[in-house]
């Protein structure tokens, strides 16, 4: 079966085919760094990252950007409220935030960018749109010409002329018609800015991602996720000015993970009822908020209450419990994990992983791809009944085990170890930090590696690694 995604652009599912096979290009729109991430911004990070891995899992090699939004009105509402800077702000909650996504267990993208390190790149853009006549400067604001791209609305399927300005969009006599949007934003008085060819100022917020995007990624993106509220305005305006400016599609996937409520009732400041991930940490386990995202399907609304946590911590513990029990009985196992594999088990073991992987790729059908797992549970657990087990039946269904929980990393059995690609990736990320003399981020990757069993060698061709 080939993998099928639900495209938003479209209305349907479609066989991916990658631009270039075996490499996969996904950009995903990360957080405003202006506070702690809450349970909304993790669904995508969890949902996205099963991406990922499948991928991987797959094969394939997987170029996996996140930006990180590092300058805005709440970011500059929150260093004057805390006295620091739009930066320290932002440095702060980076930090934040990857120290719950370790918390998560979601290794590092391939690369986070942030906005206040590509201002050359999204001026250059803004000015090839005015070049283009897709764009106007007004009083050292510049504004997109909606009107202009022809397919505005394709991807959240919006009307124009049903719009209602004024509610849904902002009205502002500058602009040359109420639906244009900001490329850039002229600066007030004592606000972090940067010089442009219309005067100081910063970006708007949809012209970062596309421009980030197309530096990082080339101008087609494989896949452009995010949360559904990330439909209109934003995706549809990066669709507006990338395909304006190249001609071609931004991406040729769409995905937009649901909505996430809390106890039945929608999540929002007005209500009180965000949830933070720090706090969530605290309360349970990684693998059970990882079960919790993943037990509905992406595109459906997905409801949190102390309960469905609850369960969700019981549910990974009965997965736990059927791994280390099979990995206990190898200490009386029989003969040797090279011999044959038993047919009967041979054959529960190829059943288990096709339907896994069947509906893996039926649009990362997340929720029925545990269900195998709990078949392949429920045979571990009858064959353990057994008097005598050969062990490579037991390494065979360890196997299987592990690359189902490979992707969804629902179960910490306590024997997962770093893949060599992820230890290469943060190595390279320590030696960047040294460069920029982050040492605090050195350190902190140097004792992760350490806990993990990974021993780090100066020799005289550069730095090597090896497993203790």
């Amino acid at each position: 079966m080939a993998l099928q995604i639900y495209n938003t652009l479209t209305r349907m599912k479609e066989t991916f085919i990658a631009q270039e096979p075996g490499k996969v290009k996904i950009y995903v729109c990360g957080p405003t760094v202006y506070d702690y991430i809450h349970i909304g911004n993790a669904r995508p990070m969890i949902f996205f990252d099963v991406v990922r891995a499948y991928f991987e899992n797959q094969g394939n090699d997987v170029n996996y950007v996140v930006n990180f939004t590092d300058v805005d009105d709440k970011m500059i509402r929150k260093a004057e409220q805390t006295g620091t800077t739009v930066p320290e702000v932002a440095d702060k909650f980076i930090g934040a935030y990857y120290e719950d996504l370790d918390g998560l267990g979601i290794p590092r993208a391939t690369l986070n960018p942030r906005v206040t390190d590509n201002m050359e790149s999204i001026i250059e853009f803004i000015q090839e749109l005015i070049d283009r006549d897709f764009a106007y400067e007004n009083g050292g604001d510049v504004f997109y010409r909606t009107r202009k791209f022809d397919d505005y609305g394709k991807l959240s399927q919006q009307n124009l002329d049903e719009l209602q300005f004024g509610i849904r969009i902002e009205v502002d006599k500058r602009k040359e018609s109420p639906e244009d949007f900001v490329l850039w934003k002229a600066a007030k008085p004592g606000e972090i800015s940067w010089s442009s060819p219309w005067g100081d100022g910063r970006p708007g917020w949809h012209i970062e991602c596309s421009a980030m995007a197309r530096r990082y990624l080339g101008d087609t993106l494989d896949i452009h996720g995010g949360g559904q509220d990330l439909q209109f305005p934003h995706h549809e305006c990066e669709v507006a000015q990338s395909e304006a400016l190249t001609g071609k599609p931004l991406a040729n996937y769409w995905m937009h993970n649901g909505y996430i409520r809390i106890n039945n009732e929608k999540m929002s400041k007005s209500l009180g009822n965000g949830v933070l991930v720090k706090e969530l940490r605290e309360q349970y386990t990684k693998e059970a908020v990882r079960y919790f995202m993943l037990s509905t399907h992406y595109r459906n609304p997905l409801n949190y209450s102390d309960e469905v946590m609850d369960q969700a911590q019981k549910s990974v513990e009965r997965l736990a419990n059927a791994a280390a029990n099979i990995n206990y009985r190898l200490n009386t196992a029989i003969g040797s994990k090279e011999d044959q594999v038993s047919p009967h088990v041979a054959e529960k073991i190829s059943a288990v992983l096709a339907e896994f992987h069947q509906k893996m790729q039926d649009d990362f059908n997340t929720p029925d791809a545990i269900t195998a797992m709990f078949q392949w549970a429920s045979e571990a657990n009858q064959l353990l009944k057994e008097a005598s087990i050969p062990a490579a039946d037991l390494h065979d269904m360890l196997r299987a085990f592990n690359e189902m929980n490979g992707v969804l990393r629902i179960v910490n059995t306590g024997t997962e170890e770093l893949l060599d690609e992820v230890i290469e990736a943060l190595i390279a990320e320590r030696i960047e930090a040294r460069k920029n003399k982050n040492w605090a981020r050195a350190d902190e990757i140097r004792d992760k590696l350490a806990d993990e069993g990974i021993v780090l060698e100066d020799t005289a061709q550069g730095m090597r690694w090896r497993r203790k």
